[in-house]
């Protein structure tokens, strides 16, 4: 099948919409930001880019501190309105009635909401054009405890997480396979017993 050639353009997906809060308790702001993901594993780092226009690039420059909110489906209809609103005028947590949480290592605070919660310090902006971007190490994770086994595992299929592509928000689908399946062994199949003739009398 021919390939059809544009120019280069942010296509990369799915991606995740997620709320990034920021400023106090007693103050707080909601932006919604796609252009996330991680960069390293030891320390584990993460990064944000963010237009100097925004409300919440100042925040955050400010402060050097954030939290990334993983948005589930049921919250799209918030992160979505958080995305298009400023704080400048609004009240985001207010007007959407989610609720500010404590964080444990940053003053930033969380959304209560969402069920995973990565606590962020900047270590490093980096100007790149239209946006800024804030490299950050993740000192923290929050999770709920409804998404824990008894062993302590992390079913984050049952979080529910939403994705974006191309201007549109989506649904979790179907799981497809886990990390390195491709090349895992499978199990050897027992091998089954031999059908014993009865011996006529």
């Amino acid at each position: 099948m021919a390939k059809v050639f544009w120019k280069g353009s942010t296509l990369l997906a799915p991606v995740a919409p997620t709320m990034v809060s920021c400023g106090s308790e007693e103050k707080p702001n909601i932006i919604t930001i796609a252009w996330t993901g991680i960069v390293n594993s030891n320390p584990p780092m993460t990064y944000i880019s963010v237009r100097p226009s925004r409300y919440s690039y100042d925040i955050i420059k400010e402060s050097g501190e954030f939290v990334i909110n993983l948005t589930p489906s049921r919250l799209v209809r918030q992160a979505d309105w958080c995305g298009v609103k400023s704080g400048r005028d609004v009240d985001k947590f207010k007007e959407c009635h989610l609720t500010p949480g404590k964080a444990n290592q940053i003053s930033a605070p969380l959304i209560e909401e969402c069920p995973i919660n990565l606590e962020c310090k900047v270590k490093n902006i980096t100007p790149l054009g239209s946006h800024d971007m804030f490299l950050a190490e993740i000192v923290g994770i929050d999770i709920d405890e409804q998404y824990l086994d008894e062993d302590g595992k992390l079913h984050m299929e049952q979080c529910g997480l939403a994705s974006y592509m191309h201007g549109e928000y989506f649904a979790p689908g179907k799981k497809v396979g886990s990390f390195g399946y491709s090349v895992r062994k499978r199990p050897k199949r027992k091998p089954e017993g031999k059908n014993k003739k009865t011996k006529k009398k």
